[in-house]
């Protein structure tokens, strides 16, 4: 068997925005797709690269990486580059995807100057972002906070470690009113549909309730509050996991009304 990786061509499109999910027949999936392709595509010009990984002309996998500075994750540093995110498909597993993805990563990363690699890893039984995979392949855990770890690779002395940003969260509450605080992420599709459905459900409740969008794709706006996924309904944080249900987030809206009254 065959192992190719390539940036992203027109023809991986589909397969990378989707995030794998191809001709599942899923509406929110296909439109996020166009939204999220749209917003790699222009982030290009800022060094953000795709690469894609092909076994036997198949696609198997990829890979995001791009400089530290623009990374819409909860990591700050600099000279550096971050991958906030690999995906090798579990059909395709014991077939090297991810280490040949790694490879062209640190290559990407050389071949931009930048000083070493970076990513947040899990200690947790579970296939995302496994740290003990990373750990491995030569990564070294940065700073740790409960099961998440900042996982890098430094190519040089000069090679400054990174670090997660702080986050800084105050509620501001409306007088008679629901306030919704959203902090999302274009760059993955779970947020980015999660994000389109808050906004689905809010406009159900008229003038009662108030959405306050925070965009992590915006450093300005990540650097002020160090999140880059969350949901809040007056102050409190819904625990979301996969995509919000909507019936989920009417329940806490409906929770907090009834409070008011």
């Amino acid at each position: 068997m065959s192992i190719s990786i390539r940036n992203m061509t027109k023809d991986d499109e589909y397969y990378v925005g989707t995030c794998t999910h191809v001709n599942e027949d899923n509406t929110e999936r296909e439109i996020s797709c166009l939204r999220r392709i749209s917003w790699l595509r222009n982030m290009e010009k800022h060094g953000l690269r795709v690469k894609v990984a092909l076994l036997d002309g198949i696609h198997a996998g990829f890979l995001y990486i791009m400089p530290i500075e623009i990374n819409p994750w909860n990591i700050q540093g600099r000279d550096l580059m971050v991958f906030p995110c690999l995906v090798s498909q579990s059909k395709f597993s014991k077939k090297g995807i991810g280490k040949k993805l790694i490879k062209a990563a640190e290559e990407e990363a050389q071949n931009q100057h930048r000083n070493g690699i970076v990513t947040i890893g899990y200690f947790w039984d579970f296939w995302f972002m496994p740290a003990d995979f990373f750990l491995k392949l030569g990564f070294k855990v940065v700073e740790k906070r409960g099961e998440e770890a900042i996982l890098w690779k430094s190519f040089n002395r000069s090679a400054e470690p990174p670090h997660f940003r702080e986050e800084h969260y105050n509620f501001k509450p409306v007088k008679g009113k629901v306030v919704i605080d959203l902090f999302w992420n274009r760059f993955c599709l779970t947020s980015d549909i999660e994000a389109q459905r808050v906004r689905e459900v809010i406009s159900e409740y008229g003038n009662y309730v108030i959405l306050n969008e925070f965009s992590a794709v915006d450093q300005k706006v990540l650097q002020q509050y160090g999140i880059e996924r969350r949901i809040y309904v007056n102050g409190e944080m819904i625990e979301v996991g996969p995509e919000i249900e909507k019936s989920k987030l009417r329940e806490a809206i409906k929770v907090a009304l009834n409070k008011m009254n």
